[in-house]
């Protein structure tokens, strides 16, 4: 099953930027990567028919500590990143792509999975919480799991 990766994040906001590196260190393995940064309507242009989206962005949660992962799959993205975690960003890049999946018909039946790992410090720098940063290997690692 082909997959593609969308490494999300902003890497001037300290922890948010923790996709965008996941992302690089997939992306140097021979991944199929796209950095859409803060942008998820990147992917409208740059989709070719990958029948998984593996989705990796820092995550908002008052009840998991920070560097703590989470995996989400299907409908169950939209639910939990809507109800007990917040996105990091203005409009949650999983309502833009619930809006996006509405408009393009050629992302009805895609497979979804989200890789969030929680925040510590979103706020202006490039370097990552020693939490946030000690948590890379494990999305690696379960990004590809899920991309073979």
């Amino acid at each position: 099953m082909r997959a593609l990766i969308l490494a999300l994040g902003n890497e001037l906001m300290k922890d948010d930027g923790v996709g965008l590196k996941a992302g690089r260190i997939l992306a140097e393995k021979g991944y199929n990567v796209l950095e859409v940064g803060t942008d998820i309507f990147r992917l409208a242009s740059h989709y070719r028919g990958e029948e998984r989206l593996i989705i990796i962005d820092a995550i908002l949660s008052d009840k998991l500590r920070p560097g703590e992962v989470v995996h989400f799959s299907g409908e169950e993205v939209f639910e939990k990143l809507k109800a007990e975690i917040r996105s990091a960003h203005f409009m949650g890049a999983i309502d833009g792509l619930k809006l996006l999946m509405a408009l393009d018909e050629r992302l009805k039946g895609v497979e979804i999975h989200f890789i969030g790992v929680v925040a510590k410090d979103i706020d202006l720098g490039m370097e990552l919480s020693d939490e946030v940063d000690g948590a890379v290997p494990k999305v690696v690692e379960m990004v590809e799991r899920l991309a073979k």
